[in-house]
């Protein structure tokens, strides 16, 4: 078994697993909604409900939230700083997740809000909007990795 010290955390930020959003998996707060919403990206990645349903505010939380199997979440990317923050209580983060349900690819773009009670953030809701990607052969792969579809995903 792969330890997770070991393992890239999938929110992209270059650090392993266990030093990044792991630890907000394993319980401890995390400190800022973009932490937040990176924790929770990862842990789409990751298939971890509990953790999903934990962060969402219950005001807007789900009753339940089923995995979905086909969809693979590739790269995570927060947009400007300046569309990120937080102000008392209230945060928000604007990101795209590309992801692949079998062989489509897609983009997620989302203007989140996320909200601090007892010391937590939460997330709250946001917009999301959700586009097709059509990748070229010769295109850079929409994974993020930096190399040319056909060599990487295609």
């Amino acid at each position: 078994m792969t330890q997770p010290d070991l393992i890239a955390c999938p929110c992209g930020s270059g650090r392993s697993l266990a030093g990044c959003c792991g630890r907000y998996h394993a319980g401890d707060p995390a400190p800022t909604p973009e932490a937040l919403m990176r924790s929770r990206y990862s842990a789409f990645a990751l298939d971890l409900a509990d953790y999903l349903l934990a962060t969402w505010h219950p005001s807007t939380r789900p009753a339940r939230l089923d995995p979905d199997p086909a969809t693979v979440w590739k790269c995570l990317e927060v947009l400007e700083v300046l569309e990120s923050g937080e102000e008392g209580e209230r945060g928000w983060v604007h990101f795209r997740a590309t992801f692949r349900e079998g062989r489509r690819w897609s983009v997620l773009e989302e203007s989140s809000r996320f909200v601090r009670e007892a010391g937590r953030w939460f997330y709250l809701d946001g917009n999301p909007t959700v586009h097709r990607l059509k990748p070229g052969r010769n295109a850079p792969c929409p994974c993020g990795s930096g190399r040319k579809f056909k060599a990487c995903c295609g």
